[in-house]
Order: C-alpha cells, then structure tokens, then sequence
C-alpha cells in the first residue's frame, strides 16, 4: 500500500482506535494528528473536512470520513484501491 494515509485523532475515542485498528490491519502507515488537545490541529481538521467528529480520515489528501466510513469502504471492496493508489509527490 503506497498511498498516504492521515488521520485526526483524539485520546480515548473508542472510534480512532477501531479505525487505526483497521489501518493497522492493512498494513497502512499512517500519519497520525492527536487534535483532541490541540485546537490549531482541530482547525486544521475542521477546514479540511467540514467534520467536527474524530476521526476525519483522508487518503491522498481526499477525505473518505470517519470510523464508520472506512469500514463501510472496506466492507465494500472500495478501500483496498484507495490504499494502493500512489500518493502525489
């Protein structure tokens, strides 16, 4: 899996750990932002993904969502394409 992955996190949230379970799983590395803490990266976050719920996750700088959502791509077989797509230099 080539694709680069992002995620905002915040601590204790049982939907972040499922998900970076997930990722974990797929063999994803994962470029992790802990925003719960830091209201410069939860900004950041609400900008990129007009999300105000942890995880906002995205994949190439595309967001696919949350927890749920990534589940449901991989449920799908929709998310094992978007992890194999070469990230944009």
């Amino acid at each position: 899996m080539s694709a680069r992955v992002e995620i905002y996190t915040r601590d204790f949230c049982g939907y972040c750990t499922r998900a970076m379970a997930l990722l974990a799983k797929k063999g994803v590395e994962v470029i992790e932002y802990r925003a719960g803490d830091d209201p410069e990266k939860r900004r950041e976050m609400i900008q990129r993904s007009h999300g105000t719920t942890y995880p906002q996750i995205f994949i190439n700088g595309r967001h696919v969502g949350g927890s749920d959502d990534i589940h449901d791509l991989d449920y799908d077989g929709k998310l094992d394409p978007l992890l194999a797509e070469t990230a944009a230099a």
